[in-house]
């Protein structure tokens, strides 16, 4: 095990500097000039170089990057280009928003695909199990800010329930405000991927009814349904387990698009504002800091998934 997680450990860090240099690289290929927009309309040429020069610009990118990198690696994500505000204390506030917001959207999106995945499973060859695996199918295909503005017209504008839009000034010192607030976000974002986690673990839980352990359950003298649910449901566990990487990068992505229509104040949200304005320094911040978070969450799917299944063990 530790062997294994040194190994996972040395590709997780190594997949970090790969996607720090792409995100640096890839940022300055894109058309604008952080120089002259913060220079004004209306500088002159020199005026436009001595902000350049300033900002650090005029030098190599190989030098810039390993700046970029070594203030990183010493936990100091840069500063605005723009306002001067830190880069990481500007996160940690916006954070507040996006984490709550995206550990609600996973605890909704698990508690509708594992039961009703289940369900439809069971139900599998009946009218209902049909509808169920249908319904799933649709919801999947809906885009997630689609989805959204259908909610808030129900929710919002018809119930009267939750609210349309913002996030209170005084944050999570007022929690019930602020929880709703995120409910809306959250159940969009929840529901569409939701559906899709359901129509895996269907798949997963009929996989695991053709397996030899649970024949074999049902040749001692439970029904097939029996030994689904005593010896094949807890084996689905291992797959949801392994899904669970790709549904966070999802909900991420979604947060992006769902911070956007609810306005709130979030990563996402300072992400495409900060891409508006071209300040490079803290978009790279925000990129890598994502990205950091879905490589490490899948860090941590493949150390659990190791540990609890004795196949990879034995591999190993």
């Amino acid at each position: 095990m530790f062997r294994y997680a040194l190994t996972r450990g040395a590709l997780l860090i190594a997949g970090l500097l790969v996607s720090s240099a792409l995100i640096f690289l890839t940022l300055r290929v894109l058309p604008g000039d952080v120089a002259q927009l913060i220079a004004g309309t209306q500088a002159g040429p020199e005026q436009v170089a001595a902000v350049r020069e300033s900002l650090g610009l005029d030098r190599p990118l190989i030098s810039q990057y390993l700046d970029w990198i070594g203030g990183v690696l010493r936990g100091d994500l840069g500063t605005s280009q723009l306002s001067g505000a830190s880069v990481g204390a500007e996160l940690v506030e916006k954070a507040r928003v996006t984490v709550p917001l995206g550990l609600m959207a996973l605890t909704i999106a698990l508690l509708i695909a594992v039961p009703f995945g289940i369900l439809a499973a069971l139900l599998r060859g009946r009218a209902s199990g049909a509808s169920m695996s249908f319904t799933a199918q649709a919801v999947a295909a809906v885009p997630v800010i689609w989805a959204g503005m259908m909610l808030v017209v129900v929710f919002a504008h018809w119930l009267g329930w939750l609210p349309a839009q913002g996030f209170p000034r005084t944050g999570w010192s007022t929690p019930v405000r602020a929880f709703e607030a995120l409910l809306l976000p959250a159940l969009t974002i929840g529901i569409v991927e939701g559906a899709m986690l359901m129509r895996f673990v269907r798949s997963a839980t009929l996989q695991a009814a053709g397996q030899d352990f649970v024949r074999t359950a049902a040749a001692k003298g439970l029904t097939r349904r029996q030994a689904l649910v005593r010896h094949g449901i807890p084996a689905v566990g291992l797959s949801i387990i392994t899904v669970l990487g790709l549904q966070v990068a999802g909900i991420i992505v979604g947060s992006v698009v769902i911070e956007q229509l609810f306005t709130l104040p979030g990563i996402g949200r300072m992400l495409v504002a900060d891409v508006g304005t071209r300040d490079l320094v803290k978009v790279q911040g925000d990129l890598l800091v994502l990205t950091g978070f879905v490589l490490i969450v899948g860090f941590v799917v493949d150390l659990i998934h190791h540990a609890i299944d004795p196949r990879q063990r034995e591999s190993g």
